[in-house]
């Protein structure tokens, strides 16, 4: 007598178990998040790394040189930003050393696309002009004069501080 044994195996197709789409998950979803990586570094540009460091020394003391003859000027400015304008009060310890016009300079320490320069003109060191409204964030100002022989620095966090005094003598 023969025994005979059958079995029988059920046979799925591959493509209807869920280990091998795991396992294609993993590295599709790693593709797309590549590409995704790959769009937003070609549309964003975080700048460049300076090659000459000793030319970029020279410009650092040369600008610190503008900030004191700024202070030796008796420059100060008051500020007062608003979201569409800005009033710039620019006063000195002489009033010949005012300047008729000045170069303003607004830009986000972050948002390169955000920055703004101004050349403003006005009497007896008052100067007003339209500027693009501000995001929220820290600001910060440079005022020089056209010639470029002096310069003042202010920083703001928008949109709570909107009066904004900058002293090159630090007091």
């Amino acid at each position: 007598m023969t025994a005979s044994v059958s079995s029988k195996t059920d046979f799925v197709p591959w493509y209807k178990q869920g280990w091998p789409w795991f396992l294609i998950a993993v590295p599709a979803t790693s593709v797309v998040v590549g590409f995704a990586f790959l769009t937003v570094s070609i549309k964003t540009w975080d700048g460049l790394v300076v090659d000459d460091y000793y030319k970029e020394g020279r410009a650092i003391v040369q600008t610190i040189g503008r900030s004191e003859h700024a202070r030796e000027l008796g420059l100060s400015a008051q500020m007062k930003i608003r979201p569409d304008s800005l009033r710039i009060d620019l006063s000195a310890s002489k009033a010949e050393n005012l300047p008729e016009t000045i170069r303003l300079l607004i830009s986000h320490p972050t948002r390169g696309g955000s920055d703004q320069e101004l050349l403003l003109s006005g009497p007896g060191g008052v100067f007003e002009g339209a500027i693009s409204p501000l995001s929220k964030g820290r600001w910060l100002f440079l005022i020089e004069d056209e010639s470029r022989s002096w310069r003042m620095n202010g920083a703001a966090y928008l949109p709570t501080e909107t009066d904004i005094r900058i002293d090159p003598t630090g007091s």
